[in-house]
């Protein structure tokens, strides 16, 4: 009896396993494949890799463009594909499984189907088409597809992603993040207001929350303040160089007039940033105030919250969450809240609800394909209108000498006399915003008398030399604008001002530039490291000897120089995401400690220290770095690996230099970290970029098809 008790519990164990192992693919729901069939559709190939898509109509290039991306980074691609369907966490573990959560509470695959029926035909038929690109790879490689039932996918799906990853882009992690772990959330961007709405002096470290890797910075010369008549823009993107948001460079090509070289990010069926014939863009992040809180009063059940006076249903829906454990993927249950304001996160302290901008939209993917397809400024600018894109400041240049600085977002018409920078009451309608200002109230800076705008994560009102400041008066404090300043943005404008009139060669200089102005809250925390008392510590103030003599560049080549980025990096942490000031005592010596251990001293070369590093075996790289966390050749975040080396894994990512002549023909040149196949080891395009970019020399982009014919690239049909 006991042998039979026993095989029946180990037949149990064994169908519970079965059960675990098989279920999440079996109830996870595949949609109909979508109707699209390529009239006709080409992929380039040029030296380094980099696709070309030409295509009958727009809807073929996007076709090719899902193929082509799928033939360089498939397991990427299926890692965005999971979170627009809540599986994630099925792929990926508990951190999928948050990021299902977030999909869940932010209500987007709701949003997205309400939406999908009301977006413009043609944008439907992009989307439709690039999904339908990507279930050809699918079909054509069933050995790469990481997660059973994922494919077939569709045009919503990859519409899904854009609105789930959009308002992350402003901060909503954060506040996500301290909502559910109930911490005390830090102030939001934007000048200090008092309970009443009025504007308080800030500090100048005030505390944030901002995300850390967020940055880029973005350049425009006009043909008055260059040597030869060009315009010219500088893209300089820092993103992760690997993952979700890591840039993939393409070139397209359309029977219908969209011709466009630049980047985009996995799900994205045209580029997010870079030019075409006529004109062009580039991105850097901006920090407004774009999320408000709202804490409910709940009734003593706490299923009703008071509203103006009436109590009114909590709406609640249960979900399962799909989270792999091993060979395994349990269900874990999960409630998500919403109320009038938006969704909302329950914890020790209470209810809240979440507002921000952009909320339960998805006009972003037409904008950019707007954007995409205008040429000439009045074009841009009415797509820019359109206002999908919440928030993202946006460079530009054209053919015509036209330069600029926008910084779009979309803000909150927010009535006055409240604190919009706190926790806000959420039992009335009286602070309760449904609008959003229009385009004409955005901070904008057009053709300046100085010949350039540059941002660097830096406050709008300095965008260009001195007398082309705007006038933040002018604005209200409600928009929430940020008024920080970045080392990087202080040095382009010293760099520009010094500069005189600027030749292609000098705007390189300026943009490969590894200095810390000897102003801010560098020259603060280096005066701070320095007045430690060092008495007893004889390494420490070796260090600080080292300090004093340091050049403030981080280019290799002087004295001190890892010693200074290892210490600087945290007080540009704090600074950027406003946050408290860490201790100089901790960071100095954390420092000294960990250049002795794996140096042997204080100052070694600072390309010793601080490394590119990316693959294993024969298709590794490792080579040494310049830069900073702040500078404007940035090596902004980095991973400790066991030698103590420090492998840059966010900071310059895709790098354009854009060119149009006097005579307004344009060209011009990129460069990535690794190449344009990053998670394809046995490819010839895994690394190999990599040499170009540590030594600050760029590739040509071959935007013109005779010449791309002329360099023997390669050309098929997927």
């Amino acid at each position: 009896m006991l042998r039979r008790i026993g095989l029946g519990f180990l037949v149990l164990l064994l169908l519970t396993a079965v059960s675990l192992a098989v279920w999440e693919p079996l109830t996870a729901k595949a949609p109909k494949a979508p109707l699209y069939k390529p009239t006709d559709v080409r992929i380039a190939r040029d030296k380094f890799g980099v696709p070309h898509i030409f295509g009958k109509t727009d809807a073929d290039v996007a076709y090719g463009v899902a193929y082509a991306h799928a033939e360089d980074d498939f397991s990427t691609l299926q890692e965005v594909l999971a979170m627009t369907r809540g599986r994630a966490g099925a792929m990926l573990g508990e951190d999928g499984a948050k990021v299902d959560y977030a999909a869940e509470l932010l209500d987007v695959r709701k949003t997205t189907a309400r939406d999908w029926p009301r977006l413009p035909k043609d944008v439907q038929i992009l989307f439709t088409a690039y999904a339908a690109g990507l279930n050809h790879y699918a079909d054509k490689h069933p050995d790469e597809v990481r997660l059973s039932g994922l494919f077939p996918v569709t045009g919503e799906d990859v519409v899904a992603g854009f609105v789930l990853r959009s308002p992350f882009f402003f901060g909503l992690d954060s506040v996500l993040g301290g909502l559910t772990e109930g911490k005390p959330l830090g102030r939001e961007g934007g000048p200090s207001l008092d309970a009443k709405g009025k504007l308080v002096p800030r500090a100048l470290t005030p505390v944030g929350r901002d995300p850390e890797a967020n940055g880029s910075n973005g350049m425009a010369v006009a043909p008055a303040r260059s040597t030869d008549g060009a315009t010219r823009l500088v893209s300089n993107s820092h993103q992760p160089w690997t993952g979700g948001v890591a840039w993939y460079e393409l070139v397209v090509h359309s029977g219908e007039g969209w011709d466009f070289a630049g980047a985009n990010f996995p799900g994205s069926p045209y580029p997010f940033l870079g030019h075409n014939k006529y004109l062009g863009w580039t991105n850097t992040v901006n920090r407004p105030d774009l999320i408000d809180v709202y804490k409910l009063v709940l009734d003593d059940s706490g299923d009703k919250y008071r509203f103006d006076g009436k109590w009114l249903p909590l709406e609640q829906r249960r979900i399962w969450l799909r989270v792999k454990y091993g060979p395994f993927v349990l269900p874990v249950p999960q409630t998500i809240y919403r109320s009038v304001h938006g969704p909302v996160i329950r914890n020790d302290k209470g209810a809240f609800a979440i507002r921000y901008a952009g909320m339960d939209q998805s006009a972003m993917v037409t904008q950019y394909y707007r954007l995409n397809k205008a040429q000439n400024f009045a074009e841009w600018r009415a797509a820019m209108a359109g206002q999908g894109v919440p928030a993202t400041n946006f460079i530009y240049a054209d053919a015509r000498g036209n330069i600029g600085l926008f910084y779009n977002a979309m803000f909150p018409d927010r009535p006055a006399g409240y604190n919009w920078r706190g926790i806000l009451p959420g039992d009335t309608s009286a602070d309760l915003w449904t609008k959003t200002l229009p385009f004409d109230r955005v901070p904008a800076l057009v053709n300046p008398r100085s010949g350039y705008v540059m941002n660097a994560n830096n406050t709008p009102w300095v965008a260009a030399g001195p007398g082309d400041e705007l006038d933040a008066a002018a604005f209200s404090p409600l928009l929430g604008v940020e008024d920080d300043m970045t080392n990087r943005a202080v040095r382009l404008i010293e760099l520009f001002e010094a500069s005189g009139q600027i030749d292609e060669a000098r705007l390189k200089t300026i943009k490969y530039d590894t200095a810390y102005a000897k102003t801010g809250y560098a020259r603060a925390w280096m005066d701070k490291l320095l007045a430690l008392d060092t008495k007893g510590d004889p390494a420490l103030a070796d260090a600080q000897a080292l300090l004093r003599a340091w050049d403030w560049t981080l280019d290799g080549k002087g004295k001190g120089d890892a010693l200074a980025l290892m210490v600087l990096r945290p007080a540009n942490g704090s600074h950027y995401q406003r946050k408290a000031e860490p201790d100089a005592r901790q960071v100095l010596t954390d420092t000294v400690n960990h250049l002795q251990e794996h140096f042997a001293g204080l100052d070694p070369k600072l390309g010793e220290v601080l490394r590119l590093r990316h693959g294993e075996g024969a298709s590794r790289v490792d080579l040494p770095l310049d830069g900073g966390n702040d500078t404007v050749r940035a090596s902004t975040l980095w991973d400790v690996e066991p030698d103590g080396r420090l492998k840059v894994r966010h900071g310059d990512s895709f790098i354009m230099f854009v060119t149009w002549d006097a005579a307004g023909k344009v060209r011009s040149e990129s460069i990535q970290p690794f190449g344009a196949a990053t998670t394809r080891p046995g490819s010839p395009h895994y690394n190999d970029q990599a040499k170009l970019f540590v030594a600050h020399k760029l590739k040509p982009v071959l935007f013109d098809p005779a010449a791309l014919r002329a360099s023997g690239a390669r050309f098929y049909r997927p």
